[in-house]
């Protein structure tokens, strides 16, 4: 299916859909994305229906119940992102197979992958674990995952910035690059934050080598670009979840291991997804 042709970016931002609430509010997120970007929306649903009920079609049915139900799905996150901006150009794709590989499969053309995220339980902790986290562990782009909220409203972050956690690897990494755009694109600054170990505490010496640290880790961010630098000591994780609150994005950046096929993601990835205040974005670095 396709709505509102218009030029844009050859690359388009997917959001995974799933009829849920959450996924619709990714929709809404992505949508609001997209025409920053003057991109293409991709709307994906994935399911081993067929698995199921692909036999069916053997004994005279039309279309397995799980098809028409996905293309229902589709269709209602197609008019729901066509209302919110209605110049951005729309995909639809009905899949059957996992979530996961598809989101990874279609990682490899996008911009990136945008996926809602439910509530704040061990239930949905368990439902992320299964899908987001996976796509982000394996994905060949930036995804962004939404937060679990009451209302399923998206709203802007209070605060105007974009976060973005600062290491000895910042430099030159795509991390940093996603989020200077990100900051460029919305015209709000760019808030770096480095965490020093505990162990720093009240070394007063120390205090001029994290901030050289941190210029050098800054040193490829666009001349023009704002950006608030904050040295704090303590836990990487609760320092960036106390970043997120009012943010427009949290950005953390993953590397790959070559040939690794467990668990891609680090502690504090894996934490800030899970229960950051605002949308987070997991960036690879894929060099």
């Amino acid at each position: 299916m396709d709505s509102s042709p218009r030029e844009g970016a050859v690359m388009p931002l997917v959001v995974g859909v799933d009829g849920s609430e959450p996924s619709l509010r990714a929709v809404d997120w992505a949508a609001d994305a997209a025409a920053l970007r003057r991109a293409s929306l991709r709307l994906v649903y994935a399911s081993v229906w067929e698995r199921y009920e692909g036999a069916s079609l053997g004994r005279g049915s039309d279309r397995p119940s799980e098809q028409v139900m996905a293309e229902d799905i589709v269709e209602t996150a197609e008019r729901r992102a066509h209302r919110r901006q209605p110049d951005v150009r729309i995909t639809t794709e009905v899949l059957p197979e996992e979530p996961e590989q598809a989101l990874v499969r279609e990682s490899q053309s996008a911009l990136a992958v945008v996926l809602g995220q439910r509530g704040r339980s061990g239930v949905t902790e368990a439902l992320l674990g299964s899908v987001g986290v996976t796509v982000a562990e394996h994905a060949h782009c930036p995804v962004i995952v939404l937060p679990g909220g009451h209302d399923d409203q998206v709203r802007p972050g209070a605060g105007g910035r974009v976060v973005l956690g600062v290491d000895e690897k910042t430099a030159g990494s795509a991390a940093l690059r996603f989020a200077a755009a990100e900051a460029g694109l919305r015209g709000v600054p760019l808030e770096a934050v480095h965490v020093l170990r505990h162990s720093l505490l009240g070394s007063a010496e120390r205090e001029p080598d994290a901030a050289l640290a941190l210029d050098k880790a800054l040193r490829d961010v666009p001349v023009g670009l704002e950006v608030r630098r904050h040295t704090v000591t303590g836990r990487t994780r609760d320092a960036l979840l106390a970043a997120s609150h009012d943010a427009d994005l949290l950005v953390v950046g993953t590397r790959r291991r070559p040939g690794h096929f467990g668990p891609q993601l680090g502690r504090v990835a894996h934490g800030v997804l899970h229960h950051a205040a605002c949308p987070v974005a997991v960036v690879p670095d894929l060099s």
